[in-house]
């Protein structure tokens, strides 16, 4: 792609810019095309890769294990920062920002639309805790499987739910020849407005 992306060609808001470029996403066949990469603080950082389940004026919706390791960063600094990687089509998104824990009614929901299997998977497993082995995960699967079988509702665990990424900046890259590329980062001022006033666009060297 050698077409100079410009604040023309943007919408306003940076949340409708996102949904166009990840429904281009979508459209090409991507694989995991909302994988993103999502980076905290702890005691030294830590990247990983979750699936965004949910974009809108808000922001950005994710769902972990509020005991893993992200969980316990996010609970101690709630800033964090997102990547979505779409190489294939010379584009990236990266979004800076904080997190909004939700609250079990706003999980809920997306708990309960999972498969069965995983809704089990999110009781056996103590995300990011040392296994002995693989067969200790297995055995709490087979228990829980028990405990709830297919088609029976599984609660919610307590420990498990959602998180807003309340965007303070989201730069939109663009792929240009001789590693020139296009940069144009969008950054949030004091009141954001449906119309999407209240962002400014502003140009980064590449």
């Amino acid at each position: 792609m050698d077409t100079t992306l410009t604040p023309e060609m943007l919408d306003a808001s940076p949340m409708k810019q996102f949904a166009r470029w990840f429904d281009d996403a979508v459209a090409a066949g991507l694989p995991e095309p909302n994988a993103m990469v999502l980076a905290t603080m702890g005691e030294r950082p830590h990247a990983r890769t979750v699936l965004l389940k949910a974009h809108d004026r808000d922001g950005f919706t994710f769902y972990t294990n509020r005991t893993s390791r992200k969980g316990n960063d996010l609970a101690a600094d709630p800033r964090c920062c997102a990547v979505f990687p779409w190489y294939a089509l010379g584009r990236q998104v990266t979004v800076e920002g904080s997190v909004r824990p939700l609250t079990t009614e706003e999980s809920e929901p997306y708990f309960h639309s999972r498969a069965h299997t995983s809704q089990i998977g999110a009781w056996a497993s103590r995300q990011s805790r040392v296994l002995e082995s693989r067969e200790e995960l297995d055995s709490r699967v087979a228990e829980l499987s028990r405990r709830w079988p297919e088609g029976t509702e599984v609660p919610m665990p307590d420990f498990w739910g959602g998180y807003l990424i309340v965007p303070a900046t989201v730069e939109f890259w663009q792929s240009r020849q001789n590693r020139l590329h296009d940069r144009l980062r969008y950054r949030r001022s004091e009141a954001v407005a449906d119309s999407g006033a209240g962002w400014g666009i502003e140009r980064l060297s590449p």
